[in-house]
């Protein structure tokens, strides 16, 4: 089964359309959350990843506080004015679809799923292999799917002499899956390693099989609509430079 798995969209419509089209054809699509937050299109991407067939969606942080059920000063003042914005424009619809949705860790076959971390889905980082170690007793399954931090990696856990290594995956390299493994998938809409292209990975759960993509979408269009809607100038900025 071919998988699509897509985190952090962040209200960037014209984004999660390019992964939409360079993916092609799949049996599931599973995101990792944060929907919202940031971008331009929060009721175009809600909308489309309802629209999805044989979707399995769990919340990030800034879902979450954008129904309700975290402070937005939990937030930074930028992150801030883009929910307050977003929760101001969401459609009842599409508010009661992320209510729906779980916040919590979820396991689909041989991965587990979880926003942040196993150990803390909504807020922790995976950065690091000290972090990345610490999580790894908190997963059964051979491998672990995260998000949050928007950048795509993968980190190995040697059993043998309780090592972990951090590995930042190339575009269009597939991986072949062997036990233990934290993979992220990177940013659909807010790519923060460097690389400003809409980041993605195809899992195929017969192969076990991982492979990042990248793909180039339109991002003075999204940068205009962003300034065009308000938004904080930080946010147009970033996507241009993957920061």
């Amino acid at each position: 089964m071919r998988v699509l798995v897509v985190s952090d969209i962040h209200a960037n419509y014209t984004a999660l359309e390019a992964v939409l089209k360079d993916a092609g054809e799949v049996d599931e699509t599973w995101c990792l959350g944060d929907l919202v937050g940031y971008g331009p299109d929060p009721n175009a991407v809600v909308e489309q990843i309802r629209e999805l067939p044989h979707l399995t969606c769990i919340l990030g942080n800034h879902d979450v506080a954008v129904i309700g059920k975290m402070p937005f000063e939990t937030f930074n003042g930028d992150a801030r004015r883009s929910l307050e914005r977003h929760e101001k424009v969401l459609t009842a619809s599409n508010m009661d679809f992320l209510r729906s949705q779980s916040m919590n860790t979820k396991v689909r076959g041989n991965a587990t799923i979880a926003h942040g971390s196993p150990r803390d889905p909504l807020w922790e980082y995976i950065l690091n292999s000290l972090s990345a170690r610490l999580n790894f007793d908190h997963f059964d399954t051979p491998w672990c799917f995260v998000g949050h931090s928007h950048i795509q990696c993968m980190f190995a856990l040697n059993e043998e002499n309780d090592r972990v290594t951090l590995e930042q995956t190339r575009p269009n390299s597939v991986i072949d899956l062997q036990p233990k493994l934290i993979l992220n998938p990177g940013s659909v809409g807010q790519p923060r390693d460097r690389d400003p292209r809409s980041a993605y990975a195809i899992y195929d759960t017969e192969k076990f099989t991982w492979e990042p993509r990248r793909v180039e979408y339109n991002i003075p269009e999204v940068q205009q609509r962003i300034r065009e809607a308000g938004l904080p100038e930080k946010h147009a900025l970033r996507i241009g430079e993957g920061w």
